[in-house]
């Protein structure tokens, strides 16, 4: 048959994209799909089976990453890899990283009803733990299986319940014999919702990305001392929240007071003990800078610590401070970049080389193997909650754009 008439299936893309938005299904429309979660355990377990009715290799690594592997002519090729993560933020949108999950299975859905062979084998993987919302940080097992991350830190890492990674992983029955370890590849496309305002508001359809900004994590703590709030006069108090809320401003500040060109956010707060009439003695929040320039992102992070010590000690209030994760800007494959707007030309899609503000596994496989995107436009720029949506026209674009960007490298020898 003629490749460059193929087409994926939309209805079936659509069918499957529902299907999952079944398991976790939150009233507001969206996801509540928590990694190593009982309802992560249920998607995992539709995913492998789609896996194995396409007669796909499914293996499973101790990380709990889910391979599937369909054969091409010469198995001792290394594989193109397409895929992204199943698990969702709390109260998350319906696309966010499960739309780069299905979208490869449809492709090879597609493949396999035609009866096409490619000369590489092409490998579909659904990574644990990308969104870090449970366990932090974000991207953890494909930062492990990329040899940047230890896999027993990995497994150390606890939830706000005190919970361990590792125990959830076995709990769900997850937890692979295989190591986590990389291994040849020919190249890596994620396709993704961009999550962003710009592919909509320009009418474009397809985004290929140059990269990914950088982003750090840190975790902040501080002592305060509790007391009833009647008799304490104001004089005197050593308040944490008080001081959480002079820094939390100061984050908020931060891109101005260095120019622009990055973006800092506070997301999570916990505060102790949280009663409304007693001082609070502790309080853990967080910090998340983000730039295309490394040394700005650092920069701008030098400037917030001596603040926030400045803060902390006119509060009397002692600071911790935890660097939990850093990654440093990612520019994709040029190569690859070019192939996603050329295909999209071809296929009579409009493109537009961009930026990625949002991190993805693609961080990590952009240090081992030549990497690239795939962005369709989110409506409204929304995602990370339950009103996150895309057109089905739009997914349908992608996964066409997804299909024959992975043909292509499939047949490279």
């Amino acid at each position: 048959m003629d490749l460059k008439s193929l087409k994926i299936n939309r209805k079936r893309l659509q069918e499957s994209l529902d299907e999952m938005a079944k398991i976790g299904a939150t009233p507001g429309g969206g996801v509540q799909r928590l990694t190593l979660s009982d309802e992560d355990k249920q998607a995992r377990d539709l995913f492998v089976k789609w896996l194995k009715e396409l007669g796909c290799e499914v293996t499973i690594d101790e990380m709990g990453n889910i391979f599937g592997k369909r054969a091409g002519r010469n198995n001792d090729l290394p594989p193109v890899l397409s895929g992204s993560h199943i698990d969702s933020q709390p109260k998350g949108g319906r696309f966010d990283g499960i739309l780069g999950v299905m979208g490869p299975l449809e492709v090879l859905r597609t493949l396999h009803e035609n009866n096409v062979e490619t000369e590489r084998p092409i490998t579909i993987v659904d990574w644990t733990n990308e969104e870090g919302s449970r366990f932090a940080p974000a991207m953890v097992s494909s930062g492990v299986w990329a040899g940047v991350l230890d896999r027993d830190w990995a497994y150390s890492r606890t939830d706000i319940n005190g919970k361990r990674f590792g125990d959830e992983l076995e709990r769900i029955g997850y937890k692979g014999k295989i190591p986590a370890k990389k291994r040849p590849l020919h190249c890596y496309y994620e396709y993704h919702i961009e999550q962003g305002p710009i592919l909509e508001k320009e009418g474009i359809t397809i985004g290929a990305p140059k990269g990914i900004l950088c982003l750090h994590w840190y975790d902040v703590y501080l002592e305060g001392e509790a007391n009833q709030v009647g008799p304490t006069p104001m004089e005197g108090r050593h308040d944490a929240l008080c001081a959480a809320a002079e820094m939390i401003l100061k984050v908020n500040q931060l891109p101005d007071r260095m120019g622009g060109n990055m973006v800092a956010t506070v997301g999570e707060i916990q505060n102790y003990p949280n009663s409304r009439n007693i001082i609070p003695d502790k309080v853990h929040f967080t910090v998340d800078i983000r730039s295309w320039d490394d040394d700005l992102a650092l920069k701008a992070w030098e400037l917030l610590r001596k603040d926030f010590e400045e803060i902390a000690s006119g509060r009397g209030c002692p600071i911790k401070i935890e660097e939990t994760w850093r990654v440093e800007h990612s520019p994709f494959d040029k190569t690859l970049v070019q192939r996603i707007l050329d295909t999209s030309s071809q296929l009579g899609y409009s493109s537009l080389r961009m930026v990625s503000g949002a991190g993805h596994d693609a961080s990590y496989m952009n240090q081992i193997t030549p990497t690239a995107m795939i962005f369709i436009p989110s409506i409204g720029g929304r995602s990370h909650v339950e009103v996150e949506n895309s057109t089905w026209a739009d997914c349908e674009a992608g996964a066409n754009v997804l299909l024959h960007c992975i043909l292509k490298s499939a047949n490279e020898i």
